[in-house]
């Protein structure tokens, strides 16, 4: 069996390593350097590394891992913003035109208006599970599926290939799904951007982004402006997400068993509205996802109601963190206006960690009751 018929644990663990060698670890350890020394007649072209910028023998180990899980070349960056913004500024020019998520994460979309629209970029915002217009004239068409946090699905193939007959570039947000759960190159897209600070690591300690690519020239030119702004993870950053790649499909197994439990005792509920989570068949976006996704992820989100609410909700909860950020080991809650998302003043996001399936559902029946109940602990 070649590497490439491996299944998903044995890519997982093997993604990225180099070949054995007696006496050394699996993972070698992380390379802090700045300057390295240099070959005092060849200068920089005697060797690989030259300037920690732009070399580094850690970070292109996870590059290396990412790239083969992702089915194409990787560049990392300091985090998933600095990524996709990364991306943007260095694709984009004055006049070119943009197709963006309504409902995507609301930096990009602020960052769009505020600073894509100001050097000249025309943006549009188009909703996620659509419908689209014409791509007639558009540079680049960003998807973001499943949408953070609403988790709507795009058809990523069907995009692909009507914006490619208008000429666009496809890019997917793929931060939600990871590339264990879908592949959007072999979909047709172009480039995928995704936060690695999120489910791909998953351990709530690390920010990290990256861009991946089968086209040289999109890579060279992302990789341009990486070194030129110096957008890169440290080094230590980099060596912990290479180890916690090794647990991705482990923890993702775990995650969507819990996010289908929870769905389920949410969706019995009266006091629970807007359930979202396109694993149910019940889902607007289960007919897509289904098809397109290899897993469903471990997010999914719900309305209750209003802020008190939501508040009670978590401070009941024994296994429930309140918390940004999702895809880590620990469920955590996240009722998204309080960052000044345009979401409900009672929308949450729960992303489902690893604890056992039975002492999470017995955990949020026990806080979802004492919340409605109306009851405060402190």
């Amino acid at each position: 069996m070649s590497s490439g018929e491996w299944h998903d644990g044995t890519r997982c663990v093997h993604a990225g390593l180099p070949e054995p060698t007696p006496g050394a670890p699996f993972l070698p350890g992380p390379v802090f350097a700045a300057p390295y020394h240099l070959d005092p007649w060849q200068g920089p072209a005697g060797a690989v590394n030259g300037y920690g910028r732009p070399d580094n023998p850690t970070r292109r180990l996870l590059e290396a891992a990412i790239g083969e899980l992702e089915g194409g070349d990787c560049r990392a960056f300091a985090s998933g913003q600095a990524a996709i913004t990364g991306l943007l500024l260095a694709v984009l020019r004055p006049g070119d035109t943009i197709v963006l998520p309504a409902d995507g994460y609301f930096p990009v979309r602020a960052f769009a208006t505020a600073t894509l629209e100001g050097i000249g970029v025309r943006v549009r915002f188009v909703p996620t599970a659509g419908p689209y217009p014409s791509f007639d004239g558009v540079r680049m068409v960003l998807l973001e599926t499943p949408a953070n946090p609403g988790l709507d699905v795009a058809d990523v193939a069907a995009l692909a290939e009507a914006a490619h007959a208008a000429g666009a570039l496809v890019a997917v947000d793929n931060t939600t799904a990871t590339p264990l759960g879908q592949r959007p190159l072999d979909l047709g897209a172009d480039l995928v951007v995704a936060s690695g600070t999120k489910a791909l690591t998953g351990h709530s300690d690390l920010l990290l982004g990256y861009v991946a690519s089968r086209s040289a020239e999109l890579l060279e030119t992302v990789t341009a402006w990486r070194s030129t702004t110096g957008a890169v993870p440290g080094a230590f950053d980099a060596w912990l997400a290479h180890r916690s790649l090794a647990t991705l499909d482990l923890r993702l197994a775990r995650q969507t068993a819990n996010a289908a439990a929870v769905a389920e005792l949410l969706a019995g509920r009266a006091d629970v509205t807007g359930l979202r989570w396109p694993g149910r068949p019940e889902d607007p976006a289960y007919r897509v996802a289904s098809t397109q996704m290899r897993r469903m992820p471990g997010v999914l989100s719900f309305d209750l109601g209003d802020a008190d609410r939501v508040a009670r909700f978590v401070e009941a909860s024994r296994l429930v963190a309140a918390a940004t950020s999702f895809g880590g080991l620990h469920t955590t809650a996240d009722r998204r206006a309080q960052w000044g998302d345009d979401t409900a003043p009672g929308f949450v996001r729960l992303s489902c960690g690893v604890e056992d399936t039975a002492d999470l559902l017995a955990d949020l029946t026990a806080a979802l009751d004492s919340a409605a109940q109306g009851r405060r602990l402190s």
